[in-house]
């Protein structure tokens, strides 16, 4: 009854055969092209232009589809030119115009040049998915450019000298060319991978996200830091005071004040009465420090199921001999200056504290363009995703030191492996609701620095890094994930968890920076986990050598680009500057992966199924009465 009831509702859109038998051969003719092309990006940290750069360039198969397409044809110079026409087309037809380059041979030969690159990109695509992937003002004028086809009398190749001529006497060519760029951006990717922290570090997280709510088909796995400003947003004290804290340590109080409307001014005023010999910013840094201790020390409170209990150090600071109580180790301070910490009551907020704390939790909630930014990261992300035969998460999967899977035990129930990053992410998702509690809030900030947390994978030192001078009580252990994830056994255990058990199943990893000056490879495993964390954000090229790695994974296999740090988008633009990436192939495939051998393959072949059922209902008489 209920199949017929979905029947029913089928043949609404369907209404008699031939409706059904068109749909199934152009069902069938989708499953037989070749796989859209994914590319996946992690730790973007705030990098905006270096984000905007990749993202333009897709990790620099736009490159090489203009080289295969221009062979011998163009020059070198002529390809990057080309190249940075269709990353940045607006801002490259303006300095072109500046130059005096714009005369119509210049024109006619970049729209004929797009044009043949439409063709290529467009080949492995139906005519339907490309027409709605085009800019809708250009759209039929495109659809014809690019599937104009050489006949005996050359009657289309005129047709389109003409559609070209017209585009050219009407001066709308650069808007033209605008359209056919962003075409050529949208066919080189099919589907893009975010695998987490979006927020930190670099001075415009706010931008990336603005640019990712306009792609065009996208999934995120939240990182750490990304939970953080999640936590932030839904009312944590303590998320909120991290985030702050990092925006104020990476000098990015303009994107907290200017781009979220979340002013710093009583923070700043409160250090400066608090903390007189320090200049301004570094006050307001040490005032947070003792905020956020304190909040993080409440935190630790609550919960003994946390077992962070070694984090709480306010109460071990020995005053009159200047050191701390780590362990069983007294170390020294490099700051004794804590006037707000009362030693009877140290996780005791002060009233002005308290203040502070009440008026910024208020502008985080308040923050219209945040929370539009959160809602997106709700409605595109989650904790993990098992796509296409990969499993994707940002952190890792948190286990024991025999290297089975490390349980934990919140709310009376005990969880480990798939089973606690389900927990995890229901536990999110329930901070929009009405029915979130302060525990559940408490919860977000364990993701974003707790000791078996799936997103953060070590024990964090923030206390130690602020006051202590012994770089020895700043080491951060590891989970022993960090240990074992080199073992191709171990991965297969993780994988097999998430129901993957094929030999071409991968775990695709950020969050870890991968140290190439030390020789540290990304492929882990003998390939069955791929780390794409290579130090996308500027503060890590010194230690990484490189500016990160990302992956494109397309119908002929999966290859692993490494970048070298992009310089800005000026010297793009001015000297055709692209990033330079290196190219290692992970996995090649025997023969092209299909669409019929992917997820959504799975789905179509699924419909297929049931417009043949649909089909026989009418061929038998059914629903005719309808």
């Amino acid at each position: 009854m209920e199949k017929d009831k979905y029947l029913k509702l089928l043949s609404a859109k369907y209404p008699n055969l031939q409706a059904v038998y068109r749909e199934i051969i152009n069902l069938n003719a989708i499953l037989n092209l070749p796989k859209g092309t994914e590319h996946f990006l992690s730790d973007l940290h705030g990098e905006y232009e270096a984000f905007c750069h990749i993202l333009n360039n897709c990790s620099g198969v736009i490159r090489e589809k203009v080289k295969l397409l221009s062979g011998n044809s163009l020059s070198d110079e002529e390809q990057k030119e080309l190249c940075t026409l269709i990353y940045y087309p607006k801002e490259k037809l303006e300095l072109c115009r500046r130059q005096g380059k714009l005369t119509r041979e210049w024109y006619r030969k970049r729209l004929n040049e797009l044009i043949e690159a439409a063709k290529l990109f467009s080949s492995k695509y139906t005519r339907s998915k490309v027409r709605k992937a085009m800019p809708e003002e250009f759209a039929y004028i495109i659809d014809e450019l690019i599937h104009v086809q050489k006949d005996e009398d050359d009657n289309q190749v005129i047709y389109h000298k003409k559609i070209l001529d017209t585009i050219l006497e009407l001066d709308a060519a650069d808007e033209f060319i605008i359209a056919l760029a962003s075409l050529l951006k949208r066919l080189a990717v099919d589907h893009l991978h975010i695998v987490g922290d979006i927020y930190d570090r670099g001075p415009s997280p706010d931008r990336i996200l603005d640019m990712l709510m306009e792609y065009h088909s996208l999934d995120i796995q939240w990182g750490n830091h990304d939970i953080l400003w999640i936590g932030a947003a839904m009312g944590s004290e303590a998320c909120m005071a991290n985030a702050v804290r990092n925006s104020l340590r990476y000098h990015n109080v303009e994107m907290l004040e200017n781009g979220y409307g979340i002013s710093v001014r009583k923070l700043t005023l409160f250090a400066e009465k608090t903390y007189q010999e320090e200049e301004p910013m570094k006050a307001a840094q040490k005032a947070l420090n003792v905020i956020l201790f304190k909040l993080e020390g409440q935190v630790i409170l609550r919960h003994p199921e946390y077992e962070m209990e070694d984090r709480l150090l306010l109460d071990k600071i020995d005053r009159e001999a200047g050191t701390v109580r780590i362990g069983h180790k007294e170390y020294a301070m490099k700051d004794m200056d804590f006037p707000t910490v009362d030693p009877k009551n140290p996780y005791e907020l002060s009233s002005e504290e308290e203040e502070i704390v009440r008026d910024m939790q208020t502008a985080f909630r308040q923050s219209e363009r945040l929370q539009r930014h959160i809602r997106f990261l709700y409605e595109k992300g989650g904790m993990y995703l098992v796509f296409n035969g990969n499993l994707l998460y940002h952190g890792c999967i948190p286990l024991n030191r025999l290297g089975a899977f490390d349980s934990m035990t919140l709310d009376g129930r005990t969880y480990e492996g798939r089973a606690y990053l389900d927990y995890a992410d229901q536990m999110v998702r329930k901070l929009r609701t009405s029915k979130a509690t302060q525990s559940d809030r408490d919860f977000a900030w364990y993701l974003w620095c707790g000791r078996k947390s799936p997103l953060a994978g070590r024990n964090i030192k923030t206390f130690e890094r602020s006051y202590v001078e012994d770089e020895e009580a700043w080491y951060e252990e590891k989970n022993p994930y960090y240990q074992y994830h080199e073992r191709e056994g171990i991965c297969d255990m993780i994988l097999k968890e998430f129901g993957l058990a094929s030999e071409h199943s991968h775990i695709i990893n950020g969050h870890t920076p991968i140290r190439t000056l030390k020789g540290e490879l990304p492929v882990k495993a003998g390939g069955k986990l791929l780390v794409i964390d290579g130090g996308f954000c500027e503060a890590y090229h010194a230690t990484t050598g490189i500016a990160g790695y990302t992956l494109i994974y397309n119908s002929h296999g999966m290859r692993l680009k490494s970048h070298h740090p992009f310089e800005n988008i000026y010297k793009a633009l001015e000297e055709n500057k692209d990033i330079e990436s290196d190219s290692s192939m992970i996995e090649t495939e025997n023969g092209r992966v299909m669409v019929k051998d992917t997820d959504i393959g799975k789905g179509i072949q699924e419909d297929i199924e049931d417009l043949k059922e649909l089909a026989r209902k009418y061929q038998a008489g059914g629903f005719l009465r309808d």
